[in-house]
């Protein structure tokens, strides 16, 4: 039995970029949330595409000296900084630093000015932003993201030393199709314009992605034509915006092994080798993740008929759903399923130590290729 792979179409996520970066007004700068996928590879092919990156750990401003040293982040993000946060920031030469709080920002500028420098900073704000439809709202409310708009508005006018605030930040909801978002990035700079006279607008990122419809894409085009509207509206204002979901989602899969198929009060489950502890994104979202089937031919064992299956890991815990189908068809033991879609929020947020299982491997390659190549070896190579 081989371990899960997954692997990341590199060529594919570099079109995507080119795509998106085509799509903007050449103005607006373009960054790449690392939290997403920090995989060296897609750090690397991502490099020379986008304007920046958005870092929001230390380990992240680790990964990306790592993996790209000599080029600091372009921003830092994140609720709960300590100091030490802070500190790394500074060091690593972070173009801005997204400050959360009041507090927040006079510790920053004590360490700049100890540090004998001035922190450029944009400020979190959490605006009362309406976004109907979205998966999930982080502003508009109480929330421990951002800083309410009389404390930004106090904090931009007055600054404690060591701080150069630069302008706002505002990410307020995620799952945003392509009208919503521009929508929402409409309003957030003409709140900071109007009320802080922001040089900057970094509006965040949220485009949705829609995992019951691998095909469906964000309105790259529309969306790049609406900020285009938006910057003529404010010609002064250097807008960026930070996807990261949407960039890597469609470039990476996850392929694992049919260990057993079998019935269950009339039901079909199908237990693959790995599961959420390796692909946790299903379980947090709470979605059935899409994929498809490369069957082994001549394997043996059971086969489902072809009529509804439930796709469960090897934890124990009935939690362990990666997936449910009425339309795979048969799928038997020994069958490859390829798990689509799984190039963000995948491996990097799952609980890979529950139960100790090894880990995937990890490749670079076209997916469909690679799964196609595994289900053609024999079983149990």
């Amino acid at each position: 039995m081989t371990r899960p792979v997954y692997v990341h179409d590199l060529d594919a996520l570099a079109g995507q970029a080119r795509a998106i970066r085509a799509a903007l007004p050449r103005p607006v700068e373009l960054l790449y949330a690392v939290k997403a996928n920090p995989d060296a590879g897609v750090l690397r092919t991502l490099a020379p595409i986008v304007d920046g990156f958005e870092a929001a750990s230390r380990g992240e401003l680790r990964r990306v000296a790592e993996v790209l040293p000599g080029r600091a982040p372009a921003a830092y993000a994140g609720p709960g900084k300590t100091d030490a946060d802070l500190a790394a920031a500074l060091a690593a030469g972070v173009h801005r630093i997204h400050v959360e709080s009041p507090s927040e920002l006079a510790r920053l500028g004590a360490l700049a000015t100890a540090a004998g420098r001035s922190a450029q900073v944009l400020l979190r704000v959490n605006l009362p932003v309406d976004a109907p439809g979205a998966s999930l709202v982080m502003g508009g409310g109480p929330s421990p993201f951002g800083m309410d708009p009389a404390d930004a508005v106090a904090c931009a006018r007055r600054p404690p030393a060591g701080i150069d605030v630069r302008g706002i930040h505002a990410h307020l909801a995620s799952g945003l199709d392509a009208p919503l978002a521009a929508t929402v990035a409409a309003a957030v700079v003409g709140w900071a314009a109007a009320e802080v006279d922001a040089a900057e607008v970094d509006v965040g990122g949220g485009m949705t992605v829609d995992y019951t419809d691998p095909d469906a894409r964000f309105d790259w085009d529309g969306y790049g034509q609406a900020l285009a509207d938006v910057l003529d509206r404010h010609p002064g204002v250097r807008l960026r915006i930070e996807p990261g979901r949407s960039v890597t989602a469609y470039c990476g899969a996850y392929l694992t092994e049919v260990v057993d198929v079998k019935r269950s009060y009339g039901e079909w489950f199908v237990v693959v080798a790995g599961g959420t502890h390796h692909l946790r994104t299903p379980a947090a979202k709470g979605h059935a993740q899409p994929f498809t089937v490369h069957q082994r031919h001549g394997a043996g064992g059971p086969r489902t008929d072809g009529g509804p299956v439930t796709v469960v890991g090897q934890l124990c815990t009935p939690k362990d759903v990666l997936s449910r189908s009425a339309t795979a068809g048969p799928i038997g033991v020994g069958d490859v399923l390829a798990f689509a879609m799984a190039g963000a929020y995948a491996w990097n947020i799952s609980h890979r130590d529950f139960l100790l299982h090894e880990p995937p491997h990890f490749r670079t390659g076209d997916l469909h290729k690679v799964a196609a190549e595994w289900a053609a070896r024999p079983l149990g190579t």
